[in-house]
């Protein structure tokens, strides 16, 4: 049995004040003047209370790179950030393209206990893009893997493409395709602009990812499968999205949070932190991208956490690694760029950051109400802090984050998963929490 938790004061969705009673894994009970026998007393008067948090896209990086990062090290960070759920991207070594692999990250997952762990498959065999992977027998693994994706690599060829999406309609899956046009981003740097050519970087065109996008909707269309459109970033290919959606076809889309908020005037200095895949683009594209969040056009906000050691930035620009961490940072950068304008409030939060990214990659037990019968997930956020981000603010392990020494509205200070407190304010519970 886990401990009985008594949240007092909680605002849900940032409207009305509630307690939350947690008893044995579910909210049992959301109500005022709440009280339980033994139970923890918790004061969160005043905080947010949203359901557990769900990332889409994360790169946890075990097997294989656990230099940048390891399932405990990245659930530690999703915890930090108010995550209860995150989605493992496939780039590991070996290539989560088997049974064996996505069963051995699932375990992972479990033996860490500070979030759950989803992995995704690849979609063609070491996503080398020449044969499709074991689709189904990952999906019908123990991790029960419904997302496919060779992200970091697009699936260009349109007849595997095609097959990919054919395939997963068996079983409710979906292709989430990580749009770029290898041809049209040979030794691309920048989003190809005014900044890549003053800085004379190789430039990274829009239409790079514009045209795989529009290709992959009439392909979906023709298949009549599902189709997810990973850390969209052009004006352009918002309108793609939309104008697919208009044609009724199954595709959702996400945005980085650093697309919501970065642009490429940042790369000016040279400094590798924001070189990301793919790239900055400019003010028009953010205006884009959140106006596309805001009326729905765009689905979700997923972070594309992307560890690397300091060596992999700590170089010139075209040598360094393209990514960025944003597990911690997350909720906060949406606060700034899509709260605080007046585009989102806490309900659409929860549904871009929760209900709908749960929705989406078929995740039972997460992105689910604060009620009464429920499960236990949810964070509680203080949305009057303000400070700067800090590297003390990071809890996995690599320090590559954009916003290191910005200014950052909010501050996650507790996290519930499964009905246990990940993190007590502020600060990571250790690793007793499911022992």
């Amino acid at each position: 049995m886990t401990e009985s938790l008594l949240f007092r004061g909680a605002k849900i969705l940032g409207a009305d004040s509630a307690d939350i009673l947690v008893q044995d894994g579910l909210i049992a009970e959301v109500g005022s003047g709440l009280s339980a026998a033994g139970a923890r007393v918790i004061d969160a008067d005043g905080l947010v209370a949203l359901p557990g948090l769900v990332d889409l896209h994360t790169h946890l990086r075990e097997p294989g790179y656990e230099a940048s990062e390891t399932v405990l090290s990245g659930t530690r960070a999703a915890a930090a950030g108010g995550f209860t759920a995150v989605f493992a991207m496939p780039n590991t070594s070996p290539v989560a393209d088997s049974a064996g692999v996505v069963e051995q990250e699932l375990a992972l997952g479990e033996a860490a206990g500070y979030a759950t762990v989803q992995p995704i498959g690849a979609v063609t065999v070491g996503q080398k893009g020449e044969r499709l992977a074991e689709l189904g027998a990952m999906a019908s693994s123990r991790a029960n893997v419904r997302v496919f994706s060779d992200d970091g690599f697009c699936v260009w060829d349109p007849l595997i493409m095609r097959r990919a999406l054919e395939y997963v309609k068996a079983f409710g899956g979906v292709i989430a395709q990580h749009a770029q046009d290898p041809r049209l981003t040979e030794g691309a740097q920048l989003n190809e602009g005014a900044v890549s050519a003053e800085l004379g970087l190789a430039g990274w065109p829009a239409v790079a990812e514009e045209s795989i996008i529009a290709r992959d909707i009439l392909l979906a269309e023709h298949v009549g499968s599902r189709l997810h459109v990973c850390h969209l970033s052009t004006a352009g290919s918002v309108e793609l999205i939309r104008w697919a959606k208009k044609r009724g076809v199954a595709v959702t889309a996400e945005v980085t949070p650093h697309h919501l908020l970065l642009t490429d005037e940042l790369a000016r200095g040279y400094d590798a932190r924001f070189k990301v895949n793919p790239p900055l683009r400019t003010q028009e594209d953010v205006l884009a991208v959140r106006e596309g969040l805001a009326d729905g056009t765009i689905d979700i906000v997923a972070t594309d956490h992307a560890p690397h050691p300091s060596e992999a930035k700590a170089c010139e620009w075209q040598a360094a690694a393209n990514g960025m961490v944003g597990l911690e940072s997350a909720l906060r950068v949406v606060h700034q760029a899509m709260v605080q304008t007046g585009l989102l409030d806490w309900t659409d939060v929860a549904r871009v950051m929760s209900s709908a990214p749960a929705r989406i990659g078929s995740l039972a037990g997460h992105g689910t109400p604060i009620a009464a019968g429920q499960p236990a997930e949810f964070a509680l956020y203080d949305a009057d802090a303000v400070g700067v981000f800090a590297e003390s603010d990071l809890h996995g392990q690599s320090t590559n984050s954009p916003y290191l020494g910005r200014d950052l509205p909010g501050k996650v200070l507790w996290t519930v998963h499964h009905g246990y407190v990940t993190l007590e304010d502020g600060v990571l519970a250790e690793r007793g929490v499911r022992s």
